[in-house]
């Protein structure tokens, strides 16, 4: 294994980094809980060739994946981004490429262009689906609900796990056919309940589930590392700057401590992002190659994102706590990625299965 970040890789992370440090400000990120999704920075994401770069060039892409897309994710944790890139990119659009059929036009392409926000409706880690597809005469129904999806509140179509027959995944291509209710996460508004009784579906062939599953939690784990190491620079500079008893904060040794155990966090899920996201792109089934890899990341991106999340909070004081203070977005981000697909002990129940 080499961790090694690519040209590809480093270039992409750089052009993502300058464009989120043009757009995303305290005051286009709105109040804490509101918004959810930044339209200006998705077009503008779009036209600089990083909704579509680490896609398979078959499609339309640049000829990248998983590696590229982690890098792009990390830097997107770092800005705590309000932008969809996760569901529609990492997940749909990665599994519609290789799935192919119809579903490419419709879907996948105007997604790269920045002009539909796919999302995802997939259960927790060890939850089973609250959602069925049959067939009837006209084709297949999807029937269910789902609470708390990423971004559905602004999705255009959505992918949804459900029992069926044929396919684990079926695609509900216009979500005017889904009844859609905004929901407030703890970050953002950019959650939905999203219900159906019957809405036309078309079924993805093949263990479709498997592959956003593996490619949705190695690219959660990317975006909880951005938050992290960035949560961690800003509570270290505050450490420097902060004085009490006539000294910076940072001298006394409880608090060094903190900071230390932190960075010894921030790089236990450097590695076993790294190594999750490498073992997947090179696997020719990405949702069964690593599955002890993913239930690895995913434990530690959480079980770490839970500690360092509140030790920014501590080291801060008074501040920390302040919704309107900007360590408070990479809080909740930090506590929202912690449960997501999951939290630890759910994966190291999945990572105990797999080893037993």
């Amino acid at each position: 294994m080499d961790f090694s970040l690519t040209e590809a890789q480093q270039d992409l992370a750089a052009l993502t980094r300058r464009i989120t440090g043009d757009h995303v400000t305290p005051e286009s990120l709105g109040p804490a809980g509101s918004g959810g999704f930044d339209r200006a920075l998705w077009t503008a994401l779009a036209r600089a060739g990083i909704l579509d770069a680490a896609l398979p060039s078959s499609v339309g892409g640049g000829g990248f994946g998983l590696l590229e897309q982690c890098s792009i994710l990390g830097e997107l944790g770092r800005a705590v981004a309000p932008v969809p890139y996760l569901p529609t990119i990492t997940m749909a659009a990665s599994v519609l490429a290789e799935s192919g059929g119809e579903l490419t036009e419709r879907l996948l392409v105007p997604a790269l262009r920045g002009d539909r926000v796919l999302a995802v409706a997939l259960p927790d880690t060890g939850t089973p689906t609250g959602f069925t597809a049959e067939r009837d005469g006209s084709g297949w129904r999807v029937s269910g609900a789902q609470s708390a999806v990423p971004f559905g509140a602004f999705a255009d179509a959505f992918l949804i796990q459900a029992t069926s027959p044929e396919g684990d995944v079926v695609a509900v291509t216009d979500a005017d056919e889904l009844t859609v209710s905004p929901q407030q996460a703890v970050d953002h508004a950019d959650a939905a309940l999203v219900e159906t009784s019957g809405a036309p579906a078309t079924v993805l062939t093949g263990h479709a589930a498997a592959r956003l599953r593996a490619r949705g939690t190695v690219g959660l784990c990317a975006l909880q590392l951005g938050v992290l190491e960035r949560a961690l620079e800003l509570t270290a500079e505050y450490a420097r700057e902060r004085k009490q008893f006539g000294q910076p904060i940072g001298g006394f040794q409880a608090v060094r401590h903190r900071l230390a155990d932190a960075h010894l966090d921030v790089e236990a899920v450097r590695l076993t992002l790294w190594q999750a996201a490498w073992k997947l792109s090179e696997g020719s089934d990405e949702g069964a190659d690593a599955p002890e890899e993913v239930a690895t990341a995913k434990y530690w991106a959480a079980e770490a994102g839970h500690r360092v999340a509140h030790t920014v909070v501590h080291v801060h004081g008074g501040v920390g706590i302040d919704v309107d203070h900007p360590v408070h977005r990479y809080f909740v981000a930090a506590k929202r990625h912690e449960f997501t697909f999951g939290g630890a002990t759910a994966h190291l129940r999945r990572l105990g299965s797999l080893l037993a």
